[in-house]
């Protein structure tokens, strides 16, 4: 016998995609814009410190981090956002964003809300593991659209009272994956004050924070200090994937109030990984470096400059305010995403694989997502086949 909880998960998003292209041959050198996987070089020393602490694989990790990874983190969110948080109760390594995301709602979502099954507030599009966290706790996961008309962010307070009412937790990605949009303060407020009358919290997933066009976007931690909010209303959730070029690390953070904190170490220490030491030891020096960061942001700039030129008459082109994707409009996405295969090579993601079927339709639907992450002159090639062949322009 097998659990039925996950009998409703469609196919991840990339082996839906080889099953609609790999059978066909690709029409060009193949480049591909699919995966969001950095490629920008990260900082030189990174193997000198994982040199100096190799020894440490030797070691049994600290559950909850070093002491000197754990006050890195929270000097940078003193740094990026003006909050102090207690590095020893208030910050825990994760390895890589995705665990943090998933065993957040683990530890934080209860049985039941006002006698009644919980639910969980998803954007859609969606990073996947937001689903199937809601579905492991056996919560209903309440999908709620992000489309142009709502500024690409989900509008929960167009939810009825009755759903607000047995919301446990709501997701929330900003910068947004795949939309590249930014939840100014203003939207971090109304989502902060709908929290605190209904009572349920916010898992902030900010991994593209630092990568954007012009200021930097507020955070969800930064808010709610400024609010006076209750302190445990808000968790954020950050990544060095994004920030410094090294997804292969598998290192981030969660910080948020202490008692919500409390639960989270707690089921780490039963059922968690925490980082090798070695990884902490790299960890530890590339948050509390910045000089990297703005490079990197400096490249996606001429990216995103890149894109605007390349698409700036095409109907419809928003140009991203941050993140590394372009959600660019089409008539349908896998139509398009095989056109481009068989015509082009290049290799991108049809919405609709991010984002689920509701009454109001699959917002993802009529969009392709494009990653910005190969270098320039790749980057340049493959969104000019993009326009040519599905815009002929």
């Amino acid at each position: 016998m097998f659990p039925e909880r996950f009998s409703n998960l469609p196919p991840y998003a990339f082996p839906r995609l080889r099953a609609l292209l790999d059978a066909h041959a690709p029409g060009g050198d193949v480049t591909h814009m699919s995966i969001g996987e950095p490629r920008h070089p990260f900082p030189d020393w990174v193997g000198t410190v994982l040199a100096e602490h190799v020894s440490e694989f030797a070691k049994y990790p600290p559950n909850d981090g070093t002491p000197e990874l754990q006050q890195a983190i929270s000097d940078w969110i003193a740094r990026r956002y003006g909050v102090s948080v207690d590095p020893g109760t208030q910050v825990m390594p994760l390895n890589g964003t995705r665990e943090g995301l998933y065993n957040a709602a683990m530890a934080l979502c209860p049985e039941q809300k006002g006698g009644k099954q919980p639910a969980v507030l998803i954007p859609n599009p969606f990073y996947q593991v937001y689903a199937v966290a809601s579905v492991s706790v056996a919560a209903e996961p309440v999908f709620v659209n992000a489309t142009q008309e709502t500024g690409h962010l989900p509008d929960y307070h167009a939810l009825s009272e009755e759903v607000l009412d047995r919301t446990a937790l709501a997701y929330i990605c900003s910068p947004a994956n795949p939309q590249g949009a930014v939840a100014d303060r203003a939207y971090w407020e109304r989502l902060i004050a709908l929290a605190e009358r209904h009572d349920f919290r916010i898992l902030a997933d900010e991994c593209y924070s630092e990568i954007y066009r012009g200021e930097a976007p507020p955070g969800a931690l930064q808010v709610a200090r400024e609010m006076g909010a209750d302190p445990e209303r808000v968790v954020i959730f950050h990544s060095l994937s994004k920030r410094s070029n090294l997804p292969g690390l598998r290192s981030g953070f969660v910080a948020g109030g202490p008692e919500c904190m409390k639960r989270i170490k707690q089921l780490r220490a039963y059922s968690g990984a925490p980082l090798p030491l070695p990884i902490q030891r790299v960890s530890e020096r590339v948050w509390a470096d910045e000089d990297h960061v703005v490079e990197n942001r400096r490249l996606y700039a001429e990216k995103f400059d890149m894109a605007d030129r390349i698409f700036g008459n095409v109907a419809g082109y928003a140009p991203p305010q941050a993140g590394f994707f372009l959600w660019l409009p089409v008539e349908d996405g896998e139509a398009a995403a095989l056109k481009l295969w068989q015509e082009t090579g290049v290799r991108v993601l049809p919405g609709a694989y991010l984002s689920r079927d509701t009454e109001a339709g699959n917002p993802g639907k009529g969009y392709i997502r494009v990653a910005l992450v190969a270098d320039r002159e790749q980057t340049e090639q493959g969104l000019t086949r993009i326009r040519d062949c599905l815009y002929g322009q």
